[in-house]
């Protein structure tokens, strides 16, 4: 076993493919972000009031995943910080706040205190009335004249797990300070977010908003041509790999992250099976391992009640006499399955919840609809593929013990 090791691990150590597979990777920041320089301009022009001192609008950028969003609202923030810093003024305090994170957005005083963590603060992780930690959240923004800037990522996910009150409170708060002044940038996957606040916190943010369209595979091939120059080996790639990384993720409403992942993921099992250069042959499978990992990983860590509301879906989607699904025949469903497996069911407020976080995380598309004089509901599709469905069908049933 140990020589069969030391194997595995000599061939590694001396043939890598890779040269710096970090620009793969979802942490790297690269030094030019092709095809936004549109978006990129209008979020500076937008921010740029900060330079000044002055207050910027408070803005919302919105887009599919992987289209640009956050990586192009940093660029522009370090643009800005840089500036700050070689004017010699200390009139900017910058906090980024991923509120996807387990454990940051659950409650309005888990994210004040990730909020004043990041400026150097400290509250217990319970324990105090939130009253208390807003007043060591302004303690710590007011002490000298300027601008706090709030950049809170995959915001719809705050107003979701807490309510739209966090943000209406946070704007209420310029009228209370004395010294600085608070602007929102929110990114959120969701084109719909804003739709769903309440029209006093809509009307509070007076925000300026900002939709960042999809990559098409000619861009992604672009974007990926730059970062595979620097991840790999000179003439390990071989031809075409490229193309058909891009023309896979155009099809995944032309995510970018998806494209380099796929592109690591393939140089990662070419490098497993000791090949001398990546192969059309490894981006198929990487492809099938990228979307086989994320859905069932997915699936098998949700709790029960996720489970019934995808196994309802599911069954709905493979009724012949449906043409189509609606968020109301989703509940029917869900209700009758729980009856059948001793399960309590939550409300249809609740199931819609969950119904939008499905939507999130790919395994369905949800699309508005009108119902004339009924209202608006949504109308859903499930986008599994047949292998993964049945996958998941067997993990719903072990899990339901049906």
């Amino acid at each position: 076993m140990k020589s069969k090791l030391d194997e595995i691990f000599n061939s590694v150590a001396e043939h890598s493919i890779f040269k710096e597979k970090s620009v793969l990777q979802i942490g790297y920041t690269p030094d030019t972000i092709p095809h936004r320089d549109e978006q990129i301009e209008l979020v500076a022009s937008i921010l740029a009031p900060v330079l000044r001192g002055e207050r910027s609008s408070n803005l919302f950028v919105f887009g599919k995943t992987g289209s640009g969003k956050t990586l192009s609202v940093q660029f522009v923030i370090n643009e800005i910080l840089k500036r700050v810093k070689e004017s010699g003024k200390d009139c900017l305090k910058v906090v980024y706040v991923n509120c996807k994170l387990k454990k940051v957005a659950d409650t309005e005083y888990r994210i004040l205190a990730e909020i004043i963590s990041n400026l150097g603060g400290s509250v217990p992780a319970t324990g105090l009335p939130t009253d208390k930690v807003y007043n060591k959240f302004v303690e710590l923004i007011d002490d000298k004249k300027g601008i706090f800037l709030l950049i809170l990522d995959e915001v719809d996910q705050v107003v979701k797990k807490i309510s739209d009150n966090f943000l209406y409170t946070l704007t209420r708060l310029n009228s209370e300070l004395k010294n600085v002044q608070i602007s929102l940038v929110g990114i959120s996957n969701s084109l719909t977010f804003m739709d769903d606040l309440d029209p006093r916190v809509r009307s509070s943010l007076g925000e300026e908003e900002l939709v960042f369209p999809p990559y098409n595979a000619l861009q992604l091939r672009d974007i990926l041509k730059e970062r595979s120059s620097q991840a790999f080996s000179e003439g390990v790639l071989e031809e075409g790999v490229i193309a058909k990384c891009a023309a896979f993720a155009a099809r995944e409403h032309g995510d970018a992250r998806r494209a380099l992942d796929l592109l690591r993921v393939a140089g990662e099992l070419a490098e497993r099976e000791g090949a001398k250069s990546l192969m059309l042959t490894h981006v198929d499978a990487a492809n099938k391992k990228i979307e086989r990992d994320k859905m069932i990983d997915v699936i098998e860590s949700e709790p029960k009640q996720f489970h019934l509301v995808l196994l309802s879906i599911i069954s709905l989607s493979e009724d012949k006499t449906l043409n189509n699904i609606f968020t109301g025949d989703i509940y029917n469903k869900y209700q009758e399955i729980c009856e059948k497996t001793n399960n309590e069911a939550l409300t249809q407020r609740r199931i819609s919840d969950i119904i939008a976080e499905f939507d999130m995380l790919g395994l369905i598309n949800a699309r508005v609809v009108s119902k004339g004089r009924q209202g608006r509901t949504r109308e859903i599709k499930l986008t599994l593929s047949h292998n993964i469905k049945e996958k998941a069908k067997e993990i719903l049933h072990d899990s339901l013990v049906l």
